[in-house]
This record gives structure tokens, sequence and C-alpha cells, in this order.
């Protein structure tokens, strides 16, 4: 069974790096679970929690909720939704890892496709799964970060292979920098310049800024032809709960 319910993946595993013994002899890895589907959440929690040697202790619905409650909790390793209300997955991968350098982010998220994996990864997350992924395979990739490696599902392996070839897939999103394209992802969720300002600790005029310098980087003239443009990149999903709506 596959954590989408649509079958078990086939396209095998790609490991960057090599599974570490040390981490099938750990007594127990801590998990945490993010995601803002609690269908999800407690799906992943069931499953993992019939895994030898790994307990799921926490669930988080937000980035901002992850941040709070993994300074309580403290997990060995955090699974990362991407695409949620508020800071979203990126911004909060960002944060927690400025908190706890030894806390291991895996990404399970929809998004296959750029510009999402090299993002999350450059953020510092230590692995990268879609959820159409084996249960199978998040536990290994559990067990491989908890031992220091990094672990690439083969889907998005070949996607990040593909970027560097010649004439290899690009998007208008690559020449972002990171604080650019978190402005971008919450703008096309729909919220205002003022709550983006507050969540991310920016003063409005800088804000401001970022939108307007984001409309001349991507050839867009307002919000709506922001969103438009995320979703034809599969950056946001149609009519998901954005400017469009």
């Amino acid at each position: 069974m596959g954590l989408s319910d649509i079958g078990p993946a086939e396209s095998g595993v790609f490991l960057i790096g090599h599974v570490n013994q040390q981490a099938c002899g750990v007594s127990m890895i801590k998990v945490m679970v993010v995601d803002d589907h609690e269908l999800v959440r407690t799906g992943i929690t069931r499953i993992l929690n019939d895994a030898p040697g790994i307990r799921v202790i926490a669930e988080a619905a937000s980035g901002e909720e992850a941040i709070q409650v993994a300074g309580d909790k403290m997990p060995d390793v955090l699974l990362m939704d991407v695409s949620m209300p508020g800071i979203g997955g990126l911004e909060a991968t960002r944060k927690l890892l400025q908190l706890n350098l030894n806390l291991r982010v895996i990404v399970v998220s929809v998004h296959a496709d750029e510009p999402f994996p090299s993002r999350m990864l450059k953020a510092g997350a230590s692995g990268y799964l879609t959820k159409g992924c084996a249960v199978e395979e998040i536990i290994t990739a559990i067990k491989t970060v908890a031992g220091g490696d990094r672990y690439i599902g083969a889907d998005i392996a070949q996607t990040l292979a593909l970027k560097h070839v010649p004439g290899g897939d690009s998007t208008p999103f690559d020449n972002l920098s990171p604080r650019e394209m978190q402005v971008m992802l919450m703008l096309t969720q729909g919220q205002k310049p003022q709550v983006i300002s507050d969540k991310l600790c920016l003063s409005p005029k800088t804000v401001s800024t970022y939108r307007h310098r984001l409309y001349e980087k991507l050839g867009v003239a307002n919000d709506v032809e922001l969103a438009r443009l995320a979703m034809n990149y599969g950056v946001i999903e149609a009519f998901g709960g954005g400017v469009l709506n």
C-alpha cells in the first residue's frame, strides 16, 4: 500500500549514500508528522507505530505549530508536508533546522516537480518522498536519515538529475531567492501583506518590496497572474484555496 492509497510505488529507491546499519540498531527513533490533513497524519502515524524501532511522538497541522511542538518534544526525524496554510513547509524547515541542527527533516509531499525538491533540500531537508511512495520506503527513509545519511525517492532523484542536463526542465521560479520564494507561496495562498509581514517578522514595506520584485522577475502584473503562473507550473494546486477563489 502506498501513502496515498493508490498502490505500491514501482519506481524503486535512490539512495544518496547508503543505509547506515547503526540506524537499524537504534532502540527507538522518535518521529513527528506535520501535515495539514488530519487523515494523512493519522494514517502515517498508525503505519509508523507498527514499525519496529520507530515511534510517532507528536503531530502538527501547520509549520507554525511544528516549530512550537518540535521544540517541546524534540523528535529525531520530522516528516514535513510542503503545502500548508501559514508559513508552509519550506519556511518551517528552515526555521526548525536553525533551532535544532540535529533534527532530520524528510519531505513527504504531492509535489514531485521543481521547484520544490531543490528548494526543500537547499533549506536543509535530509530526504524527499512523494505521497505515492510505498510504506516500506518511508520506513527505510526514516532509518536512513536517522543514521546520518540522505534519502531521495527515485522519482525525485530523476527530477533533480534532469534539471542539470542541458535543455532540462526549468521554471520561472528557479531564480527567486529563498525569501522571495516564501513570499510568493504565501501570496498565492491569498495571504494579505500584513499577515505575511507578521508571520515572517518583516516590515510591511519590505513585504511590498518583495511583492513588486516578484512581479518584475516573473513577468506578472498582480497576485491573480502570479497565482495562475504558479498553478501552471504545479507550484500550487488549481483552485486550491488561493487568490483565484
